[in-house]
Parts: structure tokens; sequence; C-alpha cells
């Protein structure tokens, strides 16, 4: 078994008491994906890692599909070293997400992928890996499984949830009862648009806790629709023992319930969650300046909207859509093309929109829309999930749209998707020679030669320190286009020009 070379001693063993409510902390990870594009620096983290980890967090997210990738591509950090150094500062247990056998991408990876990822991870110190797989074919997430496992982690695994006539609780039941036979150590709920409502989760939840067999429960809901913080509160009272949150500045909208609010909850019921107030006052302190600083914005609490409901996409999705459109003069066409992918998931039997499939029904959608007929054009990624090729769909597509595919019953894939990728890692070591380590391999595998070009140079130094009054000289001496400031702090005057 491959032990993780993180010293702390802690692997996995989450900062809550028996009986208590543990928080997971996403703003280094989901938070800042929703609102802000998954633009956070490695250099705005560090300043306050000292402060988060002194909140008394059970675990805290770091890592996920969208966070691996922008890295590389957008902001030329080695995801690696982000991890390597948060695990490092952090004695709070560090959780890493993956998407299955598709790990941080688009692509399905073969199975060597997949367990090289899983020692890489451990390596660096992570104690948890969350996985799930975008279609709730849990025979994806099953090399994850074992391969987390041999490494010395935990795993999380989780169930995306969705509205249609198939994801009823049975469904949720059947699923949650594979991960009890993966041997999961946590199971959790993933709700990514914030699609659940306080009386679903009234029978869902308490259907969900009889079927994990004392497999602590996480709920990881966003808050789009507004309701997300009553959903948490169902979820305590049914006996879940995680919930997943950001801090204030970070949470909400398209992002995921506060960490004030689900721990005042918590309290509410009776229930300890081990935050430390002080210490979370400061970090969401720093994270607002941080906002302010950067010109980002702020979590603001959704209103509830009923069309959600019916199109399902999530909000930075939406986001990004109504961007492109802008460009193509389209803008006008946005609740058309919403209205399409509607009935584009229905004739695809009902994915959840989440990646990739979200981004296969939105492209379906703008297609039926701008060339006024149904299907004229089908891509091929839309062609390849409805044969079964990322694997089984939660219901059979429409007639009309398999015709107009020209899909045959002998052409749909039936066995695990895995199964039909051949190993990478032999090919890739020819490729890169002796002296390419694991990540070196890993990195390859995910992304082209020239997006890794820049992750050659020499790591940044960074901040491990700060205080409002270290962040405001800072931020005064950035800005050219201020010559003189009087600074009044704690019985201190002090003048600043240029």
């Amino acid at each position: 078994m491959i032990q993780p070379t993180s010293t702390r001693g802690n692997l996995g063993k989450p900062n809550v008491a028996a009986g208590a409510f543990g928080l997971v902390d996403v703003t280094l990870r989901d938070a800042h994906q929703c609102l802000w594009s998954t633009r956070m620096t490695t250099a705005m983290m560090t300043p306050i890692l000292a402060a988060m980890d002194r909140i008394g967090y059970a675990y805290i997210n770091i890592l996920g599909g969208a966070v691996f990738d922008v890295c590389v591509r957008y902001l030329q950090e080695n995801p690696w070293e982000r991890i390597g150094l948060l695990c490092e500062r952090f004695a709070t247990p560090c959780d890493a997400l993956t998407r299955g056998q598709s790990l941080y991408t688009f692509e399905l990876f073969p199975d060597d992928i997949v367990a090289l990822n899983s020692e890489a991870l451990a390596k660096r110190g992570i104690s948890v890996l969350t996985v799930y797989d975008a279609l709730n074919d849990n025979r994806n997430i099953e090399s994850s499984v074992k391969s987390a496992h041999d490494a010395g982690m935990k795993v999380n695994t989780m169930m995306t949830y969705s509205l249609s006539p198939v994801h009823t609780d049975e469904y949720y039941v059947a699923r949650a009862k594979e991960l009890v036979a993966l041997k999961a150590d946590f199971i959790s709920i993933k709700d990514p648009t914030g699609l659940l409502t306080p009386e679903r989760a009234r029978t869902l939840f308490p259907a969900v806790v009889a079927a994990a067999d004392d497999i602590p429960l996480k709920l990881h809901s966003h808050c789009q629709s507004g309701l997300a913080p009553e959903v948490y509160q169902v979820a305590i009272e049914s006996g879940f023992k995680f919930g997943y949150t950001a801090v204030e500045p970070l949470a909400n909208g398209a992002s995921l319930p506060a960490t004030e609010d689900i721990d005042a909850r918590s309290r509410g019921l009776g229930l300890n969650t081990g935050i430390d107030q002080d210490a979370l006052r400061e970090v969401s302190g720093y994270f607002s300046w941080l906002a302010e600083r950067e010109g980002k914005p702020r979590g603001i609490v959704a209103s509830y909207d009923p069309a959600l409901y019916q199109h399902q996409v999530p909000g930075g999705m939406i986001s990004n859509l109504k961007s492109q459109l802008q460009t193509m003069g389209m803008q006008a066409r946005l609740p058309e093309i919403l209205e399409e992918a509607a009935q584009v998931r229905q004739d695809l039997g009902y994915p959840i929109l989440v990646s990739p499939f979200a981004q296969y029904i939105i492209t379906q959608a703008v297609l039926n829309v701008v060339q006024g007929e149904r299907y004229k054009t089908i891509p091929d990624e839309v062609r390849k999930y409805a044969m079964g090729y990322y694997g089984g769909l939660a219901a059979q597509p429409s007639q009309s749209f398999l015709e107009r595919a020209n899909i045959k019953p002998s052409e749909v894939v039936t066995e695990r998707p895995g199964e039909h990728v051949a190993p990478w890692i032999p090919r890739l070591r020819a490729e890169l020679g002796k002296s390419a380590s694991d990540e070196d391999i890993l990195l390859r595998a995910f992304f082209d030669k020239p997006l890794l070009e820049p992750l050659r140079r020499s790591a940044p130094s960074y901040q491990y320190k700060t205080s409002p009054l270290h962040e405001l000289i800072r931020y005064l001496g950035s800005r050219s286009d201020i010559n003189y400031a009087r600074i009044r702090f704690a019985g201190t005057d002090m003048t600043l020009s240029a």
C-alpha cells in the first residue's frame, strides 16, 4: 500500500466531535469557482491560511476539476504545488474532488491514470478523495475508490441530485446502496444547481440515511434557488453529519451556504460545529477585503426563481452563455434557448446538468434554436453520450432523437466505460523519459505540451501573514493613481506619499 508522505498524523480525522455537525469549507475551491470563475490564485490564499486552520472545519476542500484546469490554462500555476503547499500549511484534513473516470477534464481516462492520480494526491497530503460521476453510474468511480483506499485516503462518494420522472427517492436509495457496496467512507448528496427543496428533502434524506448503513452523510447544495440553508436544516434534522459551506463573502448566489448561517442553525438545533467565531470573522473579513481589492463580486442571497426548476442550468453556465450570446448579438434569445434546453434534456433521457453534460445540452439547444430545426446537427459528443460511451443513462433517449442521430441498438456501449480506454502510462513514460515524475506524467495526460511550458518557471514567494493595516498599505503601494494618503490606525497616525 502506498502511504502519503504527510507527517501531520491526522489523515482523515475531522475536527468535529462525535454527535456534532461538521462543516466542510469550500472557500478555496467551489466558492470562487462559482463566483469568481475559479480565478483565486494561490497568492490570494496564503495570507489567511493560518486563520482558516483555526476556524475548526472538519475538512477543507482545496481541489476540483475546474481548479486544476484553470491553474494550468489561465493562472500558469502548477496545481500539484498548490496542493502540496495547502496540505503542508493546514492541520485540518484536506479534501480533493475528481470527476470519477474523467478526473479533472471531460475526457475518459484509463484506470492506470486514475490510480496514479490517487497516489499523487495522497503523497501531497490529501486526506479525503471526493469522487462523483456526472451520470451517477457508479461503475465510473470504482477505480477511484479502490486506488484512493490503496493510497491510504478515505473516500467520499457523491450522488448528484436532479429533478426528472426517473430521479426518484427510490433511484437515490439504489445509488446509495451501490456506494455502500463500494465501501465508501462517506456518502454525499451533491446538488449543483440548488434544486432541492425542504419538502423533497424530508422524504429523500431519511430514505438515504436508512440506506447508507451507518456511513456518515454529507450535503453539498448550492444556493441558486435561495432554499439551500433551509435544506441544510432538514439534513441536520435527518441525521446528516456534515455540510459544505463557504465564508460569507464567497457564499450564496451560485455558491454554497455561508458558514455563519449553517453554524447558527446547527447551534440552534443543539449541535456543536466546533467553529471558532473569532477566527471565522477574521477570515470573512479578509475575503471581503480581497473581493474589494480584486474587483470580484461577493455572493448575494438569491431570490426564488421557478424557471430554475424547468431548465435546471447552473448559474455559472448561464453567466457564460449570456456572455457568449452577447458576443454573437443573440442575447435576446436566452429564454428560448433555456426552454429548448429543457426539451433536449428530456429527449436525451434526463442527464444531470453538470459538466460535461450541461455543456452538451446547452450546445444542442443553441444549435436547435439557431438552425430552426430540432437535431438538424448533432455534435459527436452528444451522440457518444446517447450511445452509452460515458456510462449508463438514467432513461432511454426519445425515439425521435435516436432516429435523427441514427443510433442503432448494436452501437450502444454496455461495458464499464473505463474498460474501452487502453492504458496510457507506458506511452507517456516513453514520451517524457525516465526523469519524468508521476506528477509530470499526469500533467501531460491532462494537458497539451504548450500549456505546460509556463509551469516550468520557479514558484513565486508567498506571504503567509497579514493584517488589515498591512493589506491597506500594500494596496496603496500597488496603486499608481494615489499620490497621498493619511492613515490613522490603533492610535498611530502615518502619512504616505509618492
